[in-house]
């Protein structure tokens, strides 16, 4: 079993696998093998190859829409598909418009999109903020998908879609994806803000058994 998160000596980062876990992926010479492999097949190797030069020309000067805007022109990507939240409808106007100037055309689809009420999955009163299954709109993320699928979007980004829904999105992408932000409504989208205070503000949220 794999424990990368818990190895603190990292050696294949240094192409050292003496400094590495004894279980670790990195001497998995069939897995490694069978990956290599995939990276021969062209998108693949567009994506991965545009990626490490999007890194290197930006490293710890572009921000994230930047270097996604550089990928999508290094990859000659044109016809962009955007799957974002409603609770983001301002920021997701301002991402398009921001594709737009740069070249992009792009195909939009909101998460209520169908308008279906959540008690169509079976989703009680009890599990609505505002009590009412049969009034409350469902989030779509399978019909975000299919829509950009139909669309023919060459590649994907999404915009704070929730937790779950984003999951049924990369299940039913036909095109590559990326993120843009992940929704976390108590951080201001930033959920890496409560791993920084976990052991400090957030220990009691993350360690109840043990707040001390």
């Amino acid at each position: 079993m794999y424990n990368c998160a818990k190895c603190g000596l990292v050696g294949c980062a240094q192409q050292d696998l003496q400094k590495t876990l004894p279980d670790c992926p990195s001497k998995n010479s069939e897995l490694q093998s069978k990956a290599l492999k995939e990276y021969e097949k062209e998108e693949i190797h567009r994506i991965a190859y545009q990626s490490a030069c999007v890194e290197a020309e930006g490293y710890c000067n572009d921000t994230r829409m930047v270097e996604i805007i550089n990928l999508l022109k290094r990859c000659n990507y044109k016809k962009i598909g955007f799957a974002f939240c409603r609770g983001l409808h301002r920021e997701a106007r301002e991402v398009a418009q921001i594709l737009e100037y740069h070249g992009f055309e792009v195909v939009s689809v909101i998460c209520k999109n169908g308008a279906v009420p959540k008690a169509h999955i079976g989703v009680e009163d009890e599990n609505t903020p505002s009590g009412h299954a049969d009034r409350e709109v469902m989030c779509n993320p399978v019909a975000q998908a299919m829509a950009l699928n139909e669309a023919k979007t060459e590649f994907n980004i999404l915009l704070g879609l929730c937790v779950g829904h984003d999951t049924l999105f990369f299940k039913y992408s036909e095109a590559p994806v990326t993120v843009l932000a992940v929704k976390d409504r108590v951080t201001g989208h930033n959920p890496l803000a409560a791993i920084y205070c976990a052991k400090g503000y957030y220990k009691k949220k993350f360690y109840p058994e043990n707040p001390d």
